[in-house]
C-alpha cells in the first residue's frame, strides 16, 4: 500500500513513516526538501499520485487563534483537494484529546482542521490523542528564564509518540472511521513532575505556571484528559525517559 506522510519529520510523523515502512508499506514523505510545499500546494498533487491514504501530522508553534486556523485549515485544504484529484481513498488527522474543552487559539485551529476534514468529500479519520511524552520536553522551552523554564500547571496523561505513529497507520490502512476512539497513554500525571525530571538530565530549574482564564483553569482540572473507554498505550513515562 502506498501512505503519504504530512509532517513525517516530527514528533509523531516520523514514527508513523517508520511503522508504515516495517509493515512493508511504501511510503511518499510531504516536504519541502522533496518536493511537497503544503503551504503553498506546489507538488503535493505530483507526490499523491497513486497514494492510497494520507496521514497529516502536521503542526505549528503559534498559539495564536488566527495563525493556528489558517496553518491547519489549509494545510488540509491543500491536501484535500491533491487528495481528490490523485485519488486517494482515505484521509486521517492526528488531532488532540480535549479541544473542545479548552478555548485556546492552538486548539481552536485543530478544531477547525477536524471540521475541514469531515466536509473535505474524501473518506476521513480523526485520531485524537492526549500528550505525547516528549511534551514534557518540549514544555521546558516554551518560556525561559536563563536556567530557568516556565512550565504550566495541566493535567495530562501522556502517550509514547511511537504508539501514536502506530495507532496512525493502523488506521490508514483500514476502512474510514470519522471520529476514532481517544488514544491516550497508561497514567495520569502533572506535567510539571514529569518536566521536572525531565530538567534534572538538562540541567535546568522549573517553575509552575498557572496560566490564566478559563483554558488555563480546564486544563489544571483534567479537561485534557480522555473521557470513557478508549485505546490505551503501554510505553510508561519512566520507560521512555530510560530509553532517552
Amino acid at each position: 500500500m502506498r501512505i503519504a506522510v504530512a509532517g513525517g519529520t516530527g514528533v509523531v510523523g516520523h514514527h508513523a513513516v517508520e511503522v508504515a515502512r516495517e509493515r512493508g508499506h511504501e511510503v511518499v514523505v510531504l516536504t519541502r526538501s522533496a518536493g511537497a510545499d503544503l503551504t503553498t500546494g506546489e507538488g503535493v498533487a505530483d507526490r499523491l499520485a497513486g497514494v492510497t491514504a494520507v496521514i497529516d501530522a502536521t503542526n505549528v508553534r503559534s498559539q495564536r487563534r488566527a495563525a493556528a486556523e489558517a496553518f491547519f485549515a489549509g494545510v488540509t485544504r491543500t491536501l484535500l483537494t491533491a487528495g481528490r484529484d490523485a485519488g486517494v481513498g482515505h484521509h486521517v488527522v492526528l488531532s488532540i484529546v480535549g479541544i473542545d474543552d479548552v478555548d485556546s487559539g492552538y486548539y481552536a485551529g485543530k478544531r477547525l482542521q477536524e471540521r475541514v476534514a469531515a466536509e473535505g468529500g474524501v473518506p476521513w479519520s480523526v485520531l485524537r490523542a492526549t500528550q505525547f511524552h516528549e511534551f514534557a520536553q518540549q514544555a521546558l522551552s516554551f518560556a525561559r528564564l536563563g536556567r530557568f523554564s516556565l512550565v504550566p500547571r495541566m493535567l495530562s496523561q501522556p502517550v509514547a509518540a511511537r504508539e501514536v505513529g502506530a495507532a496512525l497507520v493502523d488506521l490508514a490502512t483500514g476502512d474510514a472511521v470519522g471520529r476514532a476512539p481517544d488514544l491516550a497513554g497508561p497514567e495520569v500525571h502533572q506535567m510539571v513532575d514529569l518536566a521536572r525530571r525531565v530538567a534534572e538530565r538538562d540541567g535546568r530549574r522549573v517553575v509552575p505556571v498557572r496560566l490564566p482564564g478559563r483554558a488555563g483553569a480546564a486544563m489544571r482540572s483534567g479537561a485534557l484528559l480522555p473521557r470513557g473507554d478508549g485505546p490505551r498505550g503501554r510505553i510508561t513515562f519512566d520507560e521512555w525517559l530510560a530509553s532517552r
